[in-house]
Formats: structure tokens, sequence, C-alpha cells
């Protein structure tokens, strides 16, 4: 019989997972429609500075709304708000960008969603968090079914300088998940997504300026599985989906899941991405990638059941072990 602290503990769970796989769906749809729009012209740079620059101008609103009762709280989440803003969202998506530029982008996606092996070791190293043998087997299957599902084998390149910008995109997606689950004095994920894009877009738009993104773009149509839609469809679609629902989503998944299960859960946009180009461009998945996509769900489950025994105290969730790693992230001084 289920007693009333697993069940209290199972329905949280339950509705991160909700959240989170809500969020790993529209991050994933990006792919397709920032695809449809380099394909008429845009260049990369182009796309993700439209995106998070449209998400921050959507969230502006809602996050101000979201603040009522909470800006006492502002100035002591100022450090949190400008790391995530800084490393989370523009230098993740430059990184990337980088790393696109001199690897092939599957093995660019890699090396970004190796990011929650890095958590589990980072967690290892700095608190003695040492993972569970079962949490172990599940970052190898996860590891593996990302290897499957990108189909890394089929058109790999190699580049030193890329590999290091895709690790630096890896560990933007972790400051991602960590300070995300961050909820000590937190603001509501509403107003820190808000605050973390506007960041993110400044960030983006002074690299256009300075010419480290090339900026292109185009009015033509775009192309989504024979239906030519105009290009402003594609970019609203970033900006509100693959944009603003995404990282508000993302932010409340960390917090209800913990920064490690929810950067597991996270593994699943890839499979999101290839299902989006299936469904609208006509890319089907092969059968490694479903196998891929099967590992990747066996690892997540196995990274959750580890987290679980990881702690002899029952009485306290394992995910909030996250949370008090993570406290340093709460006082802005010692972000750099």
């Amino acid at each position: 019989m289920t007693s009333p602290l697993a069940s209290a503990r199972q329905a949280p769970f339950v509705l991160g997972l909700a959240v989170a796989l809500l969020s790993a769906a529209t991050f994933g749809s990006s792919g397709t429609f920032g695809s449809a729009l380099m394909a008429t012209g845009w260049t990369p740079g182009a796309v993700v500075t439209a995106r998070i620059t449209g998400a921050a101008l959507i969230m502006l609103v809602p996050a101000v709304i979201a603040m009522r009762g909470h800006w006492r709280l502002l100035r002591r989440n100022v450090g949190r708000i400008v790391a995530y803003g800084f490393f989370a969202v523009a230098g993740c998506q430059f990184a990337y960008f980088m790393a696109v530029e001199r690897l092939s982008v599957g093995v660019a996606l890699l090396l970004e969603y190796l990011a929650p092996v890095l958590i589990v070791g980072w967690l290892w190293a700095r608190y003695g968090r040492r993972p569970s043998a079962l949490t172990a087997s599940g970052v190898g299957a996860a590891v593996l079914g990302l290897v499957l599902v990108l189909d890394v084998a089929s058109g790999a390149e190699v580049d030193v300088i890329g590999v290091l910008w895709g690790m630096l995109a890896a560990v933007g997606l972790v400051v991602f998940f960590l300070v995300a689950a961050d909820e000590e004095e937190a603001l509501p994920p509403i107003g820190f997504a808000g605050g973390g894009l506007a960041v993110g877009a400044l960030g983006l738009l002074a690299a256009a300026a300075l010419g480290w993104l090339p900026m292109a773009a185009s009015t033509q149509p775009v192309d989504l599985a024979g239906w030519f839609a105009p290009w402003w469809v594609a970019v609203v679609e970033l900006a509100i989906v693959a944009g603003a629902i995404a990282y508000a989503t993302g932010i409340g998944a960390a917090r209800l899941l913990g920064g490690t299960v929810a950067s597991f859960v996270g593994l699943s946009e890839v499979l999101f991405a290839i299902v989006f180009a299936w469904v609208l461009v006509g890319e089907a998945m092969s059968p490694v990638q479903v196998l891929g996509g099967a590992a990747i769900l066996a690892g997540v489950i196995a990274v959750k059941l580890g987290e679980g025994r990881a702690l002899p105290d029952e009485t306290v969730p394992a995910d909030d072990v996250d949370v008090a790693a993570l406290a340093e992230f709460g006082a802005p001084e010692e972000v750099h």
C-alpha cells in the first residue's frame, strides 16, 4: 500500500515530468522552424537572435505581472538572472553556433547534451554526492541513446576548437538546469525566465553588433512540408513556443524535478526535434533512432530511481540536494 509520504512525492514528480516534457517538446520545435528560415537565407545568428529577442519581448508583460508581490526578491536574484541569461541563454546559444561552424550538427548536439553527465560529475566532485550504480547505468544508457538518436557515426567531423565550443555549450546547459533549480528565495519561474531572456537578448545583440554573429535575413516564404508560410510565421513560433514557453517551462521543470533529473528528461528534446522534422518536413526516424529513444527513456528512469536511493534519510527528497548544493548561486556577489 502506498504511503501518504510516497504519494506526496509522486505527485510533484509526475507534474514535473509533464512540464519537463512540454519544455523539451517546445525546445525541440526550434530546429525545424529555424532550419526552414535558414533555407531561405537566414544565418544561424539571425535566427537565434530573433528567437531570444522575440521571446524576451513577449515575456515582458507576463514577467512584470508575475513579479507583483515579489519585487523585494529581485535584488537578491540579480546574480542568478545574469548568470542564467549570460551563460544559459546567450552563452549556450552562441557556443553552439560556433561549434556548428566547425563540427557536424550531430557531434555539436552530442557535446551540448553531455550536460546531464557533467551535472552528475560536478555534484560528485564538488559535494561528494557519489552517483549510485543505478544512476551511473542511467547516465551510460542516456549517452548511448543520444549517440544513436543523433546518428553521429554517419557524418562525424572532428575539430579541437569546435569540440571546445561544444563543451562550452554543454556548460551553458548545465547552468540552465542548476541555476533554474535553485528555489531558495527564488523568483517566480515566469519572472525569472523573463529576466534571463532579456539578459540573453542583450548579450546576443551585443555579439551581433561586434560582428561575432553574422546577421542576414530574408522575407521569402518558408517551406513546411510543402506548405509555404510567410517568414514571420516561423519567427513567431520560435519566439513564443520555442522561446518564451520553452524557457519558462524549463525553469518550472527544474524546480519540480531538481536539476539532475530535469536535465536527463531534457534529452528528449532531441527526440521531439526528430518528430517535428518528420511531421513538418518528412524526415522519418530510422530504426536505430527509435532504439536510441528507448535507451534515453531507460536512462531517465534509471537516473530517477538512482536519485531516490542516493540519500539514506527518506524524509528528504533526493532532488533537494540539487538545491542545497547550488546555494552558492543565491549570492550575487559570488557569481563572476
